[in-house]
């Protein structure tokens, strides 16, 4: 089932060369989510993966700002969790902390709400893609800053070129489907 559904979820993936820039081969996910069985079954194996490797530790899925809200409250619904939202700064009300990362072109911030957690509570993090990994450190910056334990982070595709995961340094990371 499970090799069935993993096929499933990656014939939807398109691959747009030249997008958006010259040189960058981009991975589109919106046919998974136009598919409701593509989408399902996505859903269902990192699901599935959560529950082997963590049981029920798991106190929270956090999704990240955009495309992580698309996973993060389906994937915490399957799971019987809450989601909390980890966003782009200036977009969450009342008191938040903010971890700043590098881009490319220069800096972003994410920002949590300051209540969103109690210490100790344990967080997956849920995001669409894992490239150079910058967003998913931020957000486990975020995470200890509230004092959280990063259980781990999960993602629907992972460009290994980039080398992401090196940056979350000894916080596991999980891909659904991984590209050059």
């Amino acid at each position: 089932m499970a090799d069935s559904e993993l096929q499933l979820v990656a014939r939807r993936i398109r691959s747009f060369p030249d997008f958006p820039v010259p040189g960058v081969l981009f991975r589109d996910i919106s046919p998974v989510l136009k598919d409701p069985d593509s989408f399902r079954a996505s859903i269902s194996l990192l699901a599935n993966h959560l529950k082997k490797a963590h049981g029920g530790r798991i106190d929270y899925i956090a999704g990240l700002d955009s495309r992580g809200f698309l996973f993060g409250p389906s994937l915490a619904q399957e799971l019987g969790l809450g989601c909390i939202l980890i966003r782009k700064r200036g977009k969450l009300p009342g008191p938040t902390v903010c971890a700043s990362y590098t881009l490319e072109y220069g800096k972003a911030e994410l920002e949590i709400q300051r209540d969103a957690l109690e210490p100790g509570q344990k967080v997956v993090v849920v995001d669409d893609l894992l490239a150079t990994g910058g967003t998913m450190r931020a957000a486990c910056e975020l995470l200890g800053q509230l004092q959280a334990q990063v259980l781990e982070c999960v993602s629907l595709v992972e460009l290994t070129s980039l080398k992401g995961r090196e940056k979350l340094g000894a916080v596991p990371f999980f891909s659904l489907l991984q590209y050059e």
